[in-house]
Order: structure tokens, then C-alpha cells, then sequence
């Protein structure tokens, strides 16, 4: 754990954070770092990302915000931010593949979970020991979530019996957890008869099968469950009330899709340097485009830090939304100017990869307006909470969840 009191300042935490990663990284990594050079950094967390994420978790910088005893910094969200800041400056810090442990389950085990489960569960979350994914979507049940039909069924001996099908579950086939959402009790209204719970995704009758997309991977899965025998700790929170439990989850997973905490290099700069290496900076409408998409990056940058600043954690109610849905657009952008900056690698490319990086750039360029809910969700829940517009009529409100018209 890096010396640091917890209440110290942005700046302060920024320095102790950078001064700690220049002391760690191998020289030749460090110095790739500082040019720029992203691949020699790529291929050294390829190698020795275990052992790197080991270290920076026990110093507490990938958690700066969670309990000391539990594997953070105990720090402030304006000083975690400064952690943050100097940590993405040399491209070190945790990947995607880490995203729902790290913004998802921690945080929500924090709020809700027990000693034991916080004991057991942060420390090797922290340190990047273990793999999280998210079960919560469904065949029938993805922007409408409350209408999961997953069945939990609480056995003789405290233990519960899983049945369904999870779909849309990143990096789920290489994750050691999972945090799922199951119907509990079906005699409730649909969002009051729902719990969550911590899965072990070894146990029998847990089945990740990989989904190819468009882009070439196959980090998304559908996750099957059948007579999955889960263990009475495995409950977070009370039973039936897992839907306030996955608020929590749903509102940092909506701040965690509006990026990191940190204003500085992003996408932008990345597709200028692109640019003027393809020659097509010369396109003075491109380049009027990449000024453009520059200013919005860092004004959301902007907008992130100061909304960690005054409210904590980056995300409360539909004002995590409106960031989303801003950022979701950005994306989009990103990938249109991707292909227009690259415009020959966009077409083709060498037969021995897969994809290149303009045609990857854009054909994921959807994929945060719909992962998280999607965009017409966010614009729903900014209408009902931020305008005061009345909710769409739902005729089976308050009526069991077995006794549905609708689903």
C-alpha cells in the first residue's frame, strides 16, 4: 500500500500515484510509456500483467476509492481521480476484461455485502486474482431487465437452484465470478420479487458458450444455468430485494461507460496522430471533424471529473445518464472518423489478421450506445427524471410477475 493519507488532495494523489509507477515499471517499459509507444507497453502487460496488476493493486492504485482493508486507498473521488490520471497516463492500468469486477461487482459488494463476502471477495478483486462477469440480460428480458425470468429456487438446505439463460455476457467464459440476477419469488410484482447473487461460474451446471460478432471476437457469451446449485452466502442483500442491489451495479455501470475519471489523451488525439500519418489531416473538413470531436472527448472528460468531485462516485441517478448517452454518440463519432482517417485499412488488410484496427473501430462503434442500456433507455430515463415527463403506461403494474399480460 503506497503511503498516502486519506485525505489527501488531487494533486497530492496524482504525484504519489506517478511517482509509484515510475519507481515500478521496467525502464524500457517506462520509457515506451513516456513517448508514447503503446504496443512495447501492450506487449509487456501480455506477458507480465499478472504480476504488474498484483503489485498495483496492493498499493491500492486500482481501487483508490474502496476501504483500506479491503484493498484501496480510502481516498476521496477528486483525489482518486488524481490516482487515476497518472495511472492511464502510462497505459498501465486495468483492461476492459477487468471492467466488471472492478466497476460492477466491487462496488456493489462494498455497499451491500457482508464481512465475509467483502473479506473474501475484494482483496483478490483488487490485486486482478479473479475474473468477474455480468449475468443480467436475457433472451426476453435485455432494456426491460426487470422482466428476468431466471428462476432461483431456495433449497432445504439454504442453498438455491438455478435455472436460465443469460445472454450478452463479456468475457463471461474466462471469468471465476458472476454477479447474477434471478426471480425469487414469481407471486411479486416484477421488481419486488428479484435477489442477487455471487456466482462461482465452476459450478456445475454453468455453461459459457462464446458468441462470434462482427468485429472477429468472441468476448461476449450466453451463459446457461441448469439445476446450478448455489450456496446460501451466495445471496447479496436480502432476498427479493435484488433489485435494489443491482441499482447500485446499473448506476456505476452507466458512470463506468462515460470513461475513467481523467481529462487528457484520448481517442482524439490517438486518430489525429492516425491522421497525420495516413496524410489525411490535409482533408480540411476531416480535420474541422477531429477538432470538433476533440473539444466534445475533453468537455465530457471535464464533466466526469467534476461530477466524481461533487457527488462521490461519478453517477447519481439519470445524471449518470446523460453522461452515458453523450459518450455513446462520441463512440459512434469515433468510429465514422476511424474509417476516414484510415480510409485503405478500413477496406483491407494483411489476410494474417483478423480485422484492422480502422474496420474494428468501426464496427464496435454501436456497442456503448447499446451495452449498459441502451441509448433510447438513457433518453427515457432523462425524460422521467431530469424533465418530469410522465412514464409510458404499464397496465400490469403492481400484478404479479406470474400473472402478467405482458413481460
Amino acid at each position: 500500500m503506497i503511503d498516502l493519507r486519506e485525505d489527501a488532495d488531487e494533486i497530492e494523489a496524482h504525484a504519489a500515484a506517478d511517482a509509484w509507477v515510475r519507481e515500478h515499471l521496467p525502464p524500457a517499459v517506462l520509457a515506451a510509456a513516456d513517448t508514447g509507444d503503446r504496443e512495447v507497453v501492450a506487449a509487456y502487460l501480455s506477458e507480465h500483467g499478472a504480476e504488474w496488476y498484483a503489485a498495483l493493486g496492493g498499493a491500492g492504485l486500482s481501487t483508490p476509492t474502496w476501504p483500506r482493508e479491503h484493498g484501496g486507498l480510502g481516498l476521496a473521488p477528486r483525489a482518486a481521480g488524481g490516482v487515476a490520471d497518472a495511472v492511464n497516463r502510462y497505459g498501465v492500468g486495468r483492461g476492459m476484461e477487468d471492467f466488471v469486477g472492478l466497476v460492477l461487482a466491487g462496488p456493489t459488494i462494498i455497499e451491500h455485502g457482508t464481512e465475509a463476502q467483502k473479506a473474501r471477495y475484494l482483496g483478490p478483486l483488487a490485486r486482478g486474482e479473479e475474473r468477474w462477469c455480468q449475468l443480467f440480460s436475457e433472451p426476453g428480458a435485455g432494456s426491460d431487465l426487470a422482466a428476468l425470468s431466471t428462476r432461483a429456487v431456495r433449497q432445504e438446505d439454504g442453498s438455491w437452484r438455478v435455472q436460465g439463460q443469460k445472454v450478452w455476457n463479456s468475457f463471461a467464459h474466462v471469468s471465476d465470478f458472476g454477479i447474477l440476477m434471478a426471480r425469487t419469488d414469481p407471486t411479486l410484482p416484477k421488481h419486488r420479487g428479484i435477489s442477487y447473487f455471487l456466482v462461482d461460474m465452476r459450478t456445475p451446471g454453468v455453461e459459457a458458450r462464446p458468441l462470434r460478432q462482427m468485429t472477429g471476437d468472441a468476448e461476449f457469451n450466453e451463459v446457461f444455468l441448469t439445476d446450478a446449485v448455489l450456496p446460501p452466502d451466495a445471496l447479496l442483500g436480502e432476498v427479493n430485494d435484488g433489485w435494489r442491489v443491482a441499482i447500485t451495479t446499473l448506476m456505476q455501470e452507466r458512470n463506468g461507460l462515460t470513461g475513467k475519471p481523467a481529462v487528457g489523451p484520448g481517442r482524439a488525439d490517438e486518430l489525429v496522430a492516425r491522421a497525420r500519418v495516413t496524410g489525411t489531416w490535409e482533408d480540411p473538413v476531416l480535420r474541422d471533424d477531429l477538432a470538433r470531436f476533440l473539444v466534445e472527448e475533453r468537455a465530457l472528460q471535464m464533466l466526469t471529473m467534476r461530477s466524481y468531485a461533487e457527488t462521490g462516485r461519478g453517477a447519481v441517478g439519470a445524471e449518470g445518464s446523460i453522461r452515458k448517452l453523450v459518450n455513446a454518440g462520441l463512440q459512434e463519432t469515433a468510429g465514422h472518423l476511424a474509417a476516414l482517417v484510415e480510409p485503405v485499412d478500413a477496406l483491407a488488410w494483411d489476410t494474417a489478421e483478423a480485422t484492422s484496427r480502422a474496420a474494428f473501430e468501426f464496427l464496435e462503434m454501436k456497442q456503448t450506445s447499446i451495452a449498459g442500456g441502451t441509448s433510447e433507455i438513457q433518453r427515457n430515463i432523462i425524460a422521467e427524471r431530469v424533465l418530469g415527463m410522465p412514464k409510458d403506461p404499464d397496465p400490469d403494474k403492481g400484478v404479479p410477475f406470474n400473472e402478467r399480460t405482458t413481460r
